[in-house]
């Protein structure tokens, strides 16, 4: 039985599907599933001043990711919790999944191939080689 199942979105319409694909796992009332998402960081180490305030414009993208996974959250059957972090999206996904002992990680999967598939990277490759439990790739239809 899964107890703990980790599911990765993105902003992406991929996001619909993988979450649809939880309704086949046939969920327990006594799972717990964790909705993450991960912001890419930008790559440069920019410092942020702490004493001073920040406008809300610099919130907004986290706003409307957290409204859209509370909106998910909302037609789960079963407990959850939310997880928005910033960082490399595989290296946080696996880090999550160890984190909260996960027994499965359900991740979409864009199906990029070839020449993009090496400049941008496979995050659901990535996380099926280096996850500590087993990963459910969710397919773009």
């Amino acid at each position: 039985m899964l107890k703990i199942i980790l599911v990765a979105l993105d902003s992406s319409e991929l996001s619909e599907g993988v979450i649809q694909s939880l309704e086949e796992l046939q969920l327990q009332p006594t799972t717990k599933i964790i909705l993450c998402h991960v912001i890419p960081s930008s790559g440069s180490e920019v410092e942020i001043a702490v004493d001073k305030p920040h406008t809300s414009s610099e919130d907004l993208p986290y706003r409307q990711i957290e409204k859209q996974m509370e909106s998910y959250q909302a037609a789960l059957p079963c407990h959850s919790e939310l997880e928005i972090v910033s960082g490399d999206p595989a290296e946080e996904i696996i880090r999550l999944a160890n984190i909260y002992q996960a027994d499965l990680i359900v991740i979409g999967s864009r199906g990029l191939t070839g020449l993009k598939r090496i400049i941008e990277g496979s995050v659901s490759s990535q996380v099926v080689a280096d996850a500590p439990c087993s990963v459910l790739v969710v397919k773009q239809a």
